[in-house]
């Protein structure tokens, strides 16, 4: 288990507001105004544009809450709730709360404040690069922390991906484990996976797809860099009695070798980092046989986002998924055309499905909560990851983030 188990000690700071806190909440006040949330502070004083029926957040410790935000907002929210210094008002949901937010973001501040971002963002620092040591250290600071963690707020299939339900929303009849099955099998079916399909998988998880595949029949290849995740996928591959069709091995894809006629990788490349885009799609080429066919799922956020937001360090980079970040469409096609003769030839997106999944994850994870506190989890984890699941809910309700199965195959540079 890493530092994140026990969570970064996050102290309040008492005392008068500080001059940059004080700017802050001021340019807080101005945002909470065009936002239809409403908040409130310990004197009695409310802010916001929201009325009584809207999500309302509670200002704890508005002392140490502006100050964290003033020297870095991107980062000093998440520690604010983890340390406590605000949270949701009774009767406010999280991820509804900070959905508004998360619809806004491009048009909180004046434009003149944003093109101020350099003066308080933080470079992504050089240590979260994805080379072969800094890959394996960055997958294991989040699923290796424990698979009992992942276990308990999962769905049997262990699938830590989004899932896809059927039909519109709302989804709650439908269980969660069939949605992901469904994922599995579409994702499978895009990649064309048959009995005798030579298929890699590359971040296999916890082995459900390799076993789905394997039960059609092919020849499954899975390579992971977490060895929580192998432990478990290895037991229940055997379990399932297809060793001789799975085989899983702890690898970087870059160390990969052969040829595949099939190569599926479910929100993978999230963890690759922009530096070795190159090098993955590369490898994708190297690997794919002669006629085969890749598919992605794949997070992706707006371009223009991703290349204002590239560079910075944000609050899940420091402390949810190290060495991340989000690429989109644009950028995948630019890497291929330059990198391989890899192209796009389908695009199914199904972001509001990830809003359910989440949303999903963290009520089995609060209702989880008293289990989980038994294998040494405590309550800054709980706080960091009631946040971190909530956060990324709004970024898929609000359709600030995007998910989709992306297939490839070879054309014309």
């Amino acid at each position: 288990m890493t530092s994140i188990i026990t969570s970064p000690r996050i102290h309040n700071r008492p005392g008068p507001l500080r001059p940059r806190a004080w700017l802050t909440r001021a340019l807080v006040d101005r945002v909470l105004a065009g936002v239809p949330v409403r908040a409130l502070y310990p004197d009695g004083t409310v802010r916001g544009g929201g009325g009584p029926d809207d999500p309302a957040l509670r200002i704890v410790r508005p002392v140490a809450f502006f100050d964290r935000l003033g020297r870095n907002p991107k980062i000093g929210l998440g520690e604010a709730y983890t340390a406590g210094d605000w949270t949701v008002a009774e009767g406010t949901d999280l991820g509804e709360l900070l959905t508004p937010f998360a619809a806004r973001l491009t048009a909180l501040l004046p434009r003149p404040l944003t093109r101020l971002r350099g003066l308080v963002d933080q470079r992504v620092p050089r240590r979260l690069r994805n080379s072969l040591s800094g890959a394996r250290a960055n997958v294991s600071a989040h699923y290796d922390l424990s698979n009992e963690l992942f276990a308990r707020f999962l769905d049997p299939t262990m699938s830590y991906s989004c899932a896809v339900f059927d039909g519109q929303p709302p989804y709650g009849a439908q269980s969660l484990e069939s949605a992901q099955r469904r994922k599995i099998d579409r994702i499978l079916d895009l990649a064309g996976v048959t009995d005798g399909t030579r298929l890699l998988e590359i971040g296999t998880g916890w082995g459900a797809l390799a076993i789905a595949a394997a039960r059609r029949g092919a020849l499954v290849t899975g390579v992971t860099l977490s060895s929580e995740q192998l432990d478990l996928a290895t037991k229940w591959v055997a379990d399932a009695g297809l060793g001789d069709r799975i085989e899983l091995r702890l690898q970087d894809y870059r160390s990969v070798r052969g040829e595949f006629d099939a190569i599926v990788s479910v929100e993978m490349i999230e963890a690759v980092g922009e530096e070795y885009w190159p090098t993955y799609f590369a490898a994708l080429d190297r690997l794919l046989a002669p006629g085969g066919t890749i598919a992605l799922q794949a997070i992706l956020m707006d371009h223009d986002r991703m290349l204002a937001t590239r560079n910075s360090f944000s609050w899940i980079q420091k402390y949810i998924f190290p060495g991340g970040l989000i690429p989109s469409r644009r950028a995948i096609e630019e890497s291929l055309a330059v990198n391989t003769g890899l192209r796009i030839v389908a695009d199914g997106r199904f972001g509001p499905h990830y809003a359910e999944t989440l949303r999903r994850w963290r009520r089995r994870f609060e209702e989880q909560w008293p289990q989980l506190r038994r294998f040494g989890f405590d309550e800054s984890f709980r706080r960091t990851w009631e946040f971190y699941l909530a956060y990324c809910e709004a970024g898929f309700a609000s359709g600030y983030l995007d998910v989709g199965q992306l297939q490839l195959a070879r054309g014309s540079r």
